[in-house]
Formats: C-alpha cells, structure tokens, sequence
C-alpha cells in the first residue's frame, strides 16, 4: 500500500478520542501565561471526550512523594521537581525516563505533547522516542532572550542550541504565531505549525469595569488608570513602561499606574514609583475586574513567545500600546485597537502611550474595536486545531505506523 492510500487506511481507523501525554513543569494553580494555556487545553481536550495522562512535578503546595491520581477524563503523575532560579514559586521538573518508559509501556498514549523544554521534558521526549510514539513540542519561552537581563548573556547560544536540540527530534513544534514560527525556521528548527492561544471572553469582558475598585485606586470617574499586568521582572522592559507613564503624568496628573502581578523587580519598581498601585499578582474574576477597570493598557515586552495579557486586555475593552511583536502583531491593526511601535523604537512607544492618554474619545472607539477582535478567539476551537493536528502526527509519523509499513 502506498504512503496516501496507507494514511487513508489509518484515518478511517482512528479512534473518535485520542489518549494525550501531556508533560509540562508548570500548570494552574501556578500563575503564568503557559500554566494558564496549558490549563485550558487540557480542560478542552476532557471535555471534548479525550483522555490526557498529565505529568507535572509535585507543586510546593501539594508535598510528598511522587505519585498517581485520576479524576474523570484525566490521569495525573506527580514527579519531583525542584524550585526555578529566578522563578522560586515555580518547580523545575526533574528527569523521570524510567517512571515514563513503564506507565507509557503499560498504558501506550496515541501522542506525546511536551509543553516545556527542561529535565522532565527531555526525559519524556527520550522515553517517547525510545517507545516510538509520535511527539509533538511546544515552543513558549524564549529563554536565550532571557539571558541578557540577568547578566548571563554568555548563556545565550547555549541555551539557544538546546532549545534547538529539543525541538529538531520532536515530530512537530507548535507556537503561537507565525512570527515566531519564522523566527524557528530560521534558527534550524523544522517541522513548524501555530496554534494560536485563546481568551476567556465570557471571563474578561467590559461590564466587569468596577468604580469601587477605581475608589481604592484613588481614581476619579474621569481620570486616568494606566495598567500593566503581568511578571514584574527586568525582561519585561518596565524601565519604558516607567517612562511612558511619566510622559501621561506630566499631562495628566490625576493618572495613576496599577501594576498587576509580581516578580523578582518588584520591591526596587515600587521603591521608584510610590504613587502607583501594585495589587499583587490576581486571578479570576478579580483579575478581569482590575482589567476592565484600566483605561489604557502599556506591555512594552520584547521577549514574549505571545503574551496572554495582550488578548486579555483587547477583551477587556483595553486599547493596547505595545511593540509590533508576539501576540500584539497578531491581534492589534495600529490605530484600531491600539498603538503600535516598530520593536525597540522608545520614542515611538511613549508617543503613543501619551497619544492616547490625551484622547478619551479615541480610546472608547478603539476599547469596542478591540472587544471585537477577539470575540472569536475561544478556547473550543484552539482545542479542535490542536487535535486535528495531533491526529495528523499520529497518521503521519514514522514512529506511529505498523511495523510492516516503516522503512
């Protein structure tokens, strides 16, 4: 049987729901944009009738040994990890190939999906290879970019030719946007697809603006609330986030930052900004409050992979200044949604934070436009673009054929 008829006959034998080995070292409770993304996917693909065997290291919260558990459609093993430098509340996960070889021996998943690239995720994606499962990574963290803002720039080709290493033996590498995938491309990393990130817009949505909230913020119903959310740490760029809110204040002195989250910048950024609002890191509803609550939302990263706040921002009803990178590249039309600046062009940042600053009626026609934009972005269909993804890795990879048809 040739190649086209033979992944004819394998469709047609596909089962209707797919077992997923999912490995990831972080994941909710645990706040950041790949927890949280991971979180929703594995949410979708249980409630869209697949089974998903998680495996994670053991969270600080949860002690003990390493262990298994099982709630419905989802399996869990709990590994040992051990706590990130610079990232203490997140866990390290630690090589677990010989716990993976027997529990995926015993019971063989369709796909493994590795979310993350460290000790547990190359330990896993050695036991799948070892065990000839089809593999599918995921890229989202451009950590050789962060190397620079922690005074381990020598690190960077390192830790740039691992990422590469990693990816290179998976099956397929997916990113959030088509930008990125370029950029993979380009550093030798084949086998590229995107899958976009979705946005809770029943969660984050306008009418969940709060004038109690604006009260303890010292904020007047006119003036202005300047947002940030997200880690506050030197990779982030909050020395431009800093000049642009001193450019609006000096217009507008009723303006008052909020910074939403925490980080290893935190105690030196509020020792320099004593007016500002610093809430802590948020979740939930309360987070979409302090959202919908701002008047303008200022993300002046470069290092993203996407940026989960940009979209949560835009469903918010939040015009967005932001470099034309990630996921504002994506989601934002200058001018509609938000300003946009050529990446690293400063000058053109702060032009347009005070741009908008200066113009209430600009930002209420760009707050619905950006309501809009991401009405459509739902976790459901995220779900079922990753799925028939896998589907075709399972079909297509030499390690998920019958023996008689390898070659």
């Amino acid at each position: 049987m040739d190649r086209a008829g033979l992944v004819c006959h394998e469709l047609v034998k596909q089962p209707a729901s797919l077992r997923v080995a999912l490995v990831t070292e972080t994941y909710p409770p645990e706040i950041n944009g790949v927890a949280m993304s991971t979180g929703r996917l594995v949410e979708g693909l249980v409630a869209a009738g697949h089974r998903v065997d998680l495996i994670r290291p053991r969270q600080p919260h949860e002690g003990g040994e390493p262990s298994a558990r099982a709630t419905g459609g989802l399996e869990e093993m709990l590994s040992r990890g051990i706590p990130l430098p610079k990232y203490a509340q997140l866990q390290l996960g630690l090589p677990a190939r010989q716990l993976l070889l027997r529990r995926w021996s015993r019971q063989r998943p369709d796909v493994v999906q590795l979310v993350t690239e460290g000790p547990l995720g190359w330990s896993a994606l050695a036991a799948a290879r070892k065990l000839q499962l089809p593999v599918i990574s995921e890229f989202h963290t451009n950590f050789h970019r962060y190397t620079g803002h922690y005074g381990v720039g020598w690190l960077k080709a390192p830790i740039a030719a691992y990422l590469r290493s990693f990816h290179k033996r998976a099956d397929l590498t997916l990113v959030p946007t088509r930008a990125l995938g370029n950029e993979l491309l380009a550093l030798g990393i084949p086998r590229i697809d995107v899958v976009s990130r979705g946005v809770d817009t029943e969660l984050f949505a306008p009418y969940r603006r709060s004038a109690g909230l604006r009260r303890q913020w010292g904020l007047g119903p006119d003036d202005l609330a300047v947002l940030y959310v997200g880690r506050i740490a030197p990779e982030k760029n909050l020395a431009l986030l800093e000049k642009a809110f001193a450019a609006i204040h000096a217009r507008h002195p009723g303006a008052r930052l909020v910074m939403v989250g925490g980080g290893p910048a935190l105690a030196a950024l509020r020792s320099r900004q004593p007016r500002a609002v610093f809430a802590g890191m948020q979740t939930g509803t309360a987070l979409a409050e302090h959202y919908a609550s701002g008047d303008l939302f200022l993300f002046p990263s470069l290092t993203e992979t996407y940026g989960n706040v940009v979209a949560e921002a835009l469903a918010s009803g939040l015009p967005v200044v932001a470099y034309r990178d990630a996921a504002a590249l994506e989601l934002i039309r200058h001018d509609t949604h938000g300003w946009l600046a050529e990446p690293g062009d400063e000058a053109a940042f702060v032009a347009g934070a005070v741009s908008l600053a200066d113009a209430p009626a600009q930002r209420a026609r760009q707050a619905l436009a950006a309501r809009a934009r991401v009405a459509a972005l739902g976790w459901p269909a995220v779900v079922e673009r990753l799925v028939a993804l896998q589907r075709q890795i399972i079909l297509s990879s030499p390690a998920a054929l019958p023996t008689g048809n390898k070659r």
